[in-house]
């Protein structure tokens, strides 16, 4: 639905994000009628958010740390550019209390939770204290902190395997490690921690019961801030590799009218009980057997909110706005969905290679089109799929008149979709549609059935070029007596006043060389130094666009390592040696 705000056009509204989130919320500044001023790093200073917002300002860095996570850069961008409020769209900060509280103490709307809230909800073991509280479904699990792998192991002698060790705080499958055996649980927890520290700056992990091949039900709330949360609509987010997900729907199909409303209710309890304010989704297991499991809470707009704007006609960003700014929802009860829409996360990785991300710059794109078709993306032909961040080039949204319908058009959609330069997940998303276990009458798919049925059916699909380094490098210029910051980028530079080099050989590859198979941060070493391996052996640990990628042995021999731990490494990189 369409609402006119009350609210003085004067507001101007900072969004703390990039890529897809930052261009959709540009646009829904543009038509509340609110300036948007945009953020970026080094590489993102002519990303198609940049070029939309109304003004830009540079955080002087180019990486996540340096930029869309740091507090102090933000802050300075939203005083540099007269903001009078955040929106944090999502990942990064935006489910940070810190950052936050930083944005209302210096006198600007955060557009989204309360601190209070994002803290009592953020932290997952105090989310299912709650939970407990209203009453909600609950798998077993722990509500303190594990003091180290030793704990995992006493409940998973207790409560049976396979267990999860699951991050305390933010989610996206970041700090979640699936234990099926005890043998591997200490690497599973210094695995959980590490993912957990880097995405999130804090490293503590609890443990829970898995439930096996469950489906992946969430739950859309708004809340006013008083107390009132109203349930927008449901998704099922079932469709997930590595705990991320790929495809989602709305409504979930296949529910029953008792286990709907069991979701809703349990969704609008624990966010009532701490007077949740904005946009949130609330995320529960099904298993197979029935069994609801609550799962967390997600205090921010989610990556697949569009297919829950679809059937409902509720424009969710401009409801933040709406209640951020006082207004409060525009809705007082759950809208009766209107037919059935799915959103297909367009990725930049290699199905074939287990999805292994594949950055690089998009030769081609051909946008599919038509009714019922909706394009969100921060990606435009010749554009860049950044290394040092998320993989998604866009998302393709389609909506139709019923579940079968939707799909009809889904394949239509996806076989005018062209993206040349990187891997994509295309073929894979063709596969899944025609699969039998996708279908509306043998509907059977959940969380593991990515892995375990179409991973072995996936073909490779060529490495994309390698992206060149996009840093800038910047020094003071005076233009009309004003001195003024003039940042370039690096690779323009180094050519100035430099002849071109002289063709030459292209070396022979030495075949003991191991090589990255992405741009990374090397952050564990699976074999000691010297170490004798076998083809195959995992040998080491890449965190590469916001994953961890195992690095396997190309063949047998003795292992000499050639990179520093925590280094970055490009693709193609030298890892090490084996002779």
């Amino acid at each position: 639905m369409t609402t006119v705000s009350t609210v003085p056009t004067t507001q101007r509204v900072l969004i703390a994000n990039r890529g897809e989130i930052a261009v959709r919320v540009i646009r829904a500044c543009a038509e509340a009628g609110y300036a948007s001023v945009a953020v970026y790093a080094d590489q993102d200073a002519d990303a198609l958010h940049v070029r939309l917002a109304d003004e830009a300002v540079g955080l002087g860095g180019a990486t996540a740390a340096d930029t869309y996570l740091s507090i102090d850069a933000l802050l300075a961008a939203a005083r540099k550019s007269g903001a009078t409020a955040v929106h944090p769209g999502y990942g990064f900060l935006s489910e940070s209390a810190a950052f936050a509280r930083a944005v209302e103490d210096v006198g600007l709307v955060w557009i989204g939770p309360t601190p209070a809230s994002i803290d009592a909800l953020g932290d997952k073991m105090t989310a299912r204290r709650i939970a407990q509280q209203v009453g909600a479904p609950l798998a077993a699990g722990t509500d303190e902190p594990l003091a180290g792998p030793e704990e995992a192991v006493a409940f998973a002698e207790q409560h049976g395997l396979p267990i999860a060790i699951k991050a305390a705080f933010g989610g996206g499958g970041r700090g979640l490690k699936v234990v099926r055996e005890l043998s591997e649980v200490a690497e599973a927890f210094d695995a959980a921690t590490r993912e957990a520290v880097a995405a999130f700056g804090r490293g503590e992990c609890f443990v829970e019961r898995f439930l096996e091949s469950p489906r992946h039900i969430e739950v859309q709330v708004l809340g006013d801030g008083l107390g009132g949360v109203v349930v927008v609509g449901d998704r099922d987010c079932s469709m997930q590799r590595r705990n991320q997900k790929l495809i989602e729907e709305a409504p979930a199909p296949g529910l029953s009218v008792e286990q709907r409303t069991r979701f809703h209710d349990a969704a609008r309890s624990i966010c009532g009980e701490v007077r949740y304010r904005g946009a949130g989704t609330v995320e529960f297991l099904l298993a197979a057997d029935g069994t609801i499991s609550f799962l967390e809470v997600n205090t921010r707009l989610q990556v697949e909110h569009p297919v829950t704007e679809e059937v409902t006609g509720t424009d969710l960003v401009r409801e933040q706005f709406r209640i951020a700014f006082g207004e409060g929802p525009s809705i007082v009860e759950t809208p009766n969905p209107v037919g059935h829409a799915f959103e297909f996360r367009i990725n930049a990785e290699d199905p074939g290679r287990g999805f292994l991300p594949s950055p690089g710059r998009v030769e081609r794109l051909r946008i599919p089109g038509g009714p019922g078709v909706r394009w969100d993306s921060g990606i435009e032909e010749g554009d860049v799929v950044q290394p040092a961040f998320d993989s998604m080039i866009a998302k393709l949204i389609v909506h139709a008149e019923s579940r079968d319908a939707a799909i009809v058009r889904a394949r239509r959609a996806l076989r005018e979709l062209t993206v040349d330069g990187p891997a994509t997940v295309i073929p894979f998303d063709v596969m899944a549609l025609d699969d039998e276990a996708f279908a509306t009458e043998s509907f059977a798919v959940h969380t593991q059935w990515i892995e375990s049925a179409l991973l072995p059916k996936l073909e490779t699909q060529a490495r994309p070029a390698v992206v060149p380094e996009a840093a800038l490098q910047r020094f003071p210029v005076e233009i009309d007596g004003r001195r003024v910051v003039l940042g370039l980028p690096a690779a323009l530079l180094a050519g100035f006043g430099r002849p071109a080099d002289p063709a030459t050989e292209t070396p022979t590859a030495d075949p003991a060389e191991l090589r990255s198979p992405v741009p990374g941060t090397l952050v564990r070493w699976l074999v000691d130094d010297g170490a004798d391996v076998g083809e195959g052996d995992p040998v080491a640990v890449l965190d590469a666009m916001k994953m961890e990628t195992t690095v396997a042995a190309h063949r047998a021999g003795i292992l000499s390592q050639r990179a520093e731990l925590a280094a970055m490494v490009s693709a193609d990189a030298v890892l090490a040696l084996i002779s």
